[in-house]
């Protein structure tokens, strides 16, 4: 005889994900880089860079190599310098400015510090270290919340993700790091999602970029975030007439608030 005890939810994994924006002829662009095939969470999907929060990334001392975020809380803190480590491993772009001279770090620069992304991702060298050795600081002040999604209650994995924008500096091209991700793009929002030919992109993903396609400029779409902080989604999964459909709340600020649980992934 089953049991009708109901199991208690996994407990979340903190997480964080930037949406790096730039200025581009033809409209806003954002930088995406496509998961490996043997990633174990959304393999071969196309994903703004991210990931977990790491031991590290909680370091007091990374306060003092900060610009910014002097009012945020241990944990939100904690995020901004995950989500800036983890867009660096995954993509090249570094948020991070000269401690000297309190200019972005230039195309020259960080051509120098290339070594270090790797580094980091095998955990030889704390962040701590980096901004350290290199003179730098976390451009924590650059990082505006965009959204914020908790992975369903019925998943075996689960990861509690903090979406940031920001703007990318100036000479960061970007380039995925062959590990993690095996290609990369800057992209419209609007042609990430619609071209499904080339790119795989799940539901919050799609949803994300929806909601970023409604910004023609990085000023503009950097505004409308400070205007419109976002509200916890946590999906669930209900039965429909079709099927399992996967679901939102209604006031999270997307135009689409349900799919059928097999076009969601």
């Amino acid at each position: 005889m089953q049991s009708s005890e109901k199991k208690t939810p996994v407990a979340p994994v903190p997480a964080a994900t930037i949406l790096l924006v730039r200025d581009a002829p033809d409209g806003l662009e954002v930088f995406m880089v496509k998961r490996h095939h043997q990633i174990d969470f959304v393999s071969g999907a196309l994903v703004f860079p991210g990931g977990k929060v790491h031991h590290d990334d909680n370091e007091t001392g990374l306060s003092d190599f900060a610009d910014g975020g002097a009012d945020w809380s241990i944990e939100k803190r904690a995020l901004g310098a995950a989500a800036i480590r983890e867009a660096f491993e995954e993509s090249g772009i570094l948020l991070a400015r000269d401690s000297k001279t309190g200019d972005f770090v230039d195309a020259a620069k960080l051509e120098t510090l290339e070594p270090y992304r790797a580094r980091l991702d095998k955990h030889e060298i704390p962040l701590l270290e980096l901004l350290r050795e290199e003179g730098l600081r976390l451009a924590l002040d650059q990082l505006v919340p965009f959204a914020h999604w908790i992975t369903p209650e019925n998943m075996p994995k689960r990861f509690d993700t903090h979406f940031f924008i920001a703007p990318s500096p100036v000479g960061h091209l970007g380039s995925h790091d062959g590990r993690e991700s095996v290609d990369s793009t800057w992209i419209a929002p609007e042609r990430a999602v619609s071209d499904r030919k080339t790119w795989n992109v799940v539901f919050p993903t799609k949803l994300n970029l929806v909601k970023l396609s409604g910004s023609r400029t990085v000023a503009e779409a950097v505004a409308t975030a400070k205007a419109n902080p976002p509200v916890t989604v946590t999906p669930w999964v209900e039965a429909g007439p079709d099927g399992q459909v996967l679901r939102i709340r209604e006031d999270a600020g997307y135009e689409q608030t349900s799919v059928n649980l097999k076009e969601a992934m």
